[in-house]
C-alpha cells in the first residue's frame, strides 16, 4: 500500500461523520441517475411491446363498452370489462371495404367467488384468423391451443398442479408468456371455443349474467382490422363509425398516440426531477468539500513542512474521495435496484403506462454509466479543492491556522 493509500485510509476512519457525509451524498446522486434512467427506459421499453402486442391497424368495440373498461384500460392496466357486439354487427364490420385482414376477441371476466380460481380478465381469439395475441404466444409455446387449454400471463402466478378452475371446470394451464410490462400480464388466453364454453358456465351458475340478449355463440368483443393496401385507416374507420351503429372503431395509432404524449410527459417530468436532484446534490458536494478543505488547510500545511509535495496532497485527497465516492456510487446503485425493481409493477400502476424493465445487459451498462458519473462527479470537485489548497505557499497556510 502506497504511503497516499494508507494516508487516505486512516483520514476516513479517523473522521467517520465526514466520511459517511461525503458517501451519502455520492450514494444520493448514483441512486437518482440509476433510478431516473431504470424508469425511463421501462416506460420506452414497455410502449415499444404495446405497439409490436397490438398488431392492428384499427380496433372496433361495441359502443356499451364505454364506463366498462375500454380495450385500452384492459391492454394497459389489467382492468377488467364484459361487452359484447351481436354476430350480425360483426359481419357488417367484416364486410368493410379496405380490410385486409380481421380477428375477432371475446372479453370475460371471470368472477370472484368460489367457482373461480382468481378474478382476471380472460381473452378468447381465433388462432386461425389471429395476427395480435398468437405471435406473442408462439415466443413460449409453439403447439396449437386445444379446447380446455389455457395461456396464462406472466403476473398469473400460484397454480404449480398446472391447472386453474372457472366457472366450476378446470383448465390446463399450458404455457406461460413473456412480461409485456401491460394489462397483457395479467390476463389469461384461450382459443374462442373454450372462452364460449366458459361463458355459459358462467351464464348457467352466476345469478346476474352479463350475457343477457346476447347469442354467446357469435358475440364478439373486440374486432382487430389491418387496412388494405390502397386504403387509408382514416377511411376504414370512418366508414365503420359513419355506416354500422352500435360499434366505434377506433385508429390504433391514435390509441398509441396518446400513450405515447404521456410517456413523453412523465419521461420529461422524470428527467427534469433527477437532474434537479443531481444538480442540488452536486452544489451540496461542492459546498462540503469547499468548508472541509479550509477545515484541513492546516493538516495540508503540516505534511507539506514534513516533505510532501503538492502532487502528493492532491493524490491524499484525491485517493479519499476515490474510495468515498466509488463506495457511495456502488451502494446507491444498488439501493436503486432493490427498490425499484421489486416495485416494477406499482410504478407501473402508479403511472398508468406500460412499463417494461430492461434486460440484465441494459441495467449493468445503465449500472456502469450511473456509477461513472457518480464517482466523475465527485473526483473532480475533490480535486479541484485539492488544487486550491496545494497552490497556496505553505508559511501562508500556517499563518492563517495560527
Amino acid at each position: 500500500m502506497s504511503f497516499a493509500s494508507g494516508i487516505s485510509i486512516k483520514n476516513i476512519k479517523r473522521k467517520p461523520f465526514r466520511s459517511l457525509l461525503l458517501f451519502s451524498l455520492v450514494l444520493l446522486i448514483a441512486f437518482t441517475l440509476f433510478s431516473g434512467a431504470f424508469v425511463i427506459i421501462s416506460l420506452r421499453n414497455g410502449l415499444e411491446c404495446y405497439q409490436s402486442r397490438l398488431g392492428a391497424d384499427i380496433v372496433v368495440i361495441p359502443s356499451s363498452a364505454k364506463g366498462h373498461g375500454s380495450v385500452d384500460d384492459i391492454l394497459l392496466s389489467g382492468i377488467t370489462g364484459n361487452y359484447y357486439m351481436s354476430g350480425k354487427d360483426f359481419e357488417k364490420v367484416a364486410s368493410t371495404e379496405g380490410i385486409a385482414s380481421i380477428t375477432r376477441q371475446f372479453f370475460l371476466t371471470s368472477a370472484k367467488a368460489s367457482c373461480c380460481s382468481a378474478r382476471v380478465q380472460i381473452i378468447g381469439f381465433d388462432p386461425k384468423t389471429d395476427f395480435s395475441i398468437q405471435p406473442w404466444i408462439s415466443e413460449s409455446y409453439k403447439n396449437e391451443i386445444e379446447d380446455g387449454d389455457v395461456v396464462v400471463g406472466c403476473n398469473i402466478n400460484g397454480y404449480d398442479s398446472g391447472l386453474i378452475t372457472f366457472y366450476g371446470q378446470e383448465y390446463r394451464i399450458a404455457a406461460r408468456l413473456e412480461k409485456t410490462g401491460t394489462g397483457l400480464d395479467n390476463a389469461i388466453y384461450t382459443n374462442m371455443a373454450t372462452v364460449r364454453q366458459m361463458a355459459k358456465n358462467a351464464d348457467r351458475l352466476l345469478e346476474t349474467s352479463p350475457f343477457q340478449g346476447v347469442d354467446i355463440e357469435t358475440a364478439t368483443s373486440a374486432v382487430l382490422i389491418k387496412v388494405a393496401e390502397g386504403y387509408t385507416i382514416e377511411e376504414v374507420a370512418d366508414d365503420i363509425n359513419i355506416h354500422i351503429t352500435k360499434v366505434e372503431a377506433k385508429m390504433a395509432k391514435s390509441m398509441i398516440s396518446d400513450i405515447s404524449e404521456g410517456l413523453l410527459g412523465t419521461s420529461r417530468m422524470i428527467g427534469i426531477l433527477v437532474a434537479l436532484i443531481w444538480a442540488l446534490a452536486l452544489i451540496i458536494l461542492i459546498i462540503v468539500f469547499v468548508l472541509l478543505s479550509n477545515e484541513r488547510r492546516k493538516e495540508f500545511a503540516i505534511l507539506r513542512v514534513m516533505g510532501a509535495s503538492q502532487k502528493m496532497l492532491s493524490r491524499i485527497m484525491g485517493t479519499e474521495a476515490a474510495i468515498l465516492c466509488a463506495a457511495g456510487a456502488a451502494a446507491g446503485i444498488v439501493l436503486s435496484l432493490l427498490i425499484i425493481y421489486p416495485l416494477s409493477a406499482s410504478i407501473k400502476d402508479m403511472l398508468g403506462l406500460p412499463f417494461l424493465s430492461p434486460g440484465i445487459p441494459v441495467i449493468l451498462l445503465l449500472a456502469l454509466l450511473s456509477f461513472a458519473l457518480s464517482l466523475f462527479a465527485g473526483m473532480i470537485t475533490a480535486l479541484i479543492c485539492a488544487r486550491r489548497i496545494t497552490k497556496n505557499e505553505t508559511g501562508l497556510l500556517l499563518r492563517e491556522d495560527a
